[in-house]
């Protein structure tokens, strides 16, 4: 993949379609590295996705371009082209991109794996799922008040959740909740919470607004970076899309 690390840095994968990447995604990378110390975050745009046989929307060239735009200037936000298109066409499997992570960096250094809400919630079905969290450190942004129940209920299969947390803190201002993880052969892992960070923004919803161009003025810009309505309106991307297109 190309990365290399200091020992002892504290990185985070985020993967995603990124279609388009917007406030919501940012905001969810701020508070990760502010409560967890990360020293980087990587941006990941997959290309071919197992659970989106449609593909996305924006090819992975303006998913890529925008995300480079939306996290210009903040610090320790690169991209990854970790999860990029495969010369064969093969699919993009978070656990292989994680390991080819892993494999790149010092043993020193910490891996994480950062989670909207919605993508924590499909996690016990993607590719030897039970494998993640032993690969990396689960960053969860949780919905404000998420029951634990529906935490314990996203786990793959063969993977218990102490029913106590380790901590329950608040670092730089962002609480951080710590539960340990447990696999059937005696592994274990940290799983940590950053409850009250879902945020009403979705993908499909501003591909919509771009529909034939129909985007409302100032709408575009209340839930995507400024540079990325600008390149979306150069580009006019989304707007041969159905208003029905799946939400992210």
């Amino acid at each position: 993949m190309g990365h290399s690390a200091n020992p002892g840095r504290r990185i985070a994968l985020f993967g995603g379609s990124f279609d388009p990447p917007h406030l919501g995604h940012l905001a969810i990378a701020r508070a990760a590295r502010a409560a967890l110390h990360l020293n980087r975050i990587l941006f990941a745009p997959v290309g071919a996705q197992p659970l989106k046989p449609a593909g996305s929307s924006a090819s992975f060239a303006d998913r890529l371009k925008m995300t480079e735009l939306a996290i210009a200037g903040e610090q320790g936000f690169e991209i990854s082209l970790g999860d990029a298109p495969r010369p064969d066409g093969a699919l993009n499997y978070t656990l292989t991109t994680l390991q080819r992570l892993r494999a790149v960096l010092s043993p020193e250094d910490v891996l994480y794996f950062l989670l909207g809400a919605d993508s924590f919630f499909s996690l016990r079905h993607w590719y030897q799922a039970t494998e993640i969290p032993f690969t990396a450190h689960l960053i969860v942004a949780s919905r404000p008040g998420e029951p634990l129940d529906a935490v314990v209920g996203a786990l793959p299969d063969g993977i218990l959740l102490d029913a106590e947390p380790v901590s329950d803190s608040s670092s730089n201002g962002v609480r951080v909740v710590q539960f340990s993880l447990h696999g059937n052969d005696g592994r274990s892992a940290p799983l940590y919470l950053l409850p009250g960070l879902h945020y009403e923004i979705s993908a499909s919803r501003i591909r919509e607004q771009c529909l034939g161009n129909r985007a409302e003025p100032g709408s575009l810009l209340s839930s995507v970076p400024h540079p990325v309505a600008d390149y979306i309106r150069a580009r006019r991307l989304y707007s041969s899309l159905a208003p029905t297109a799946t939400s992210d």
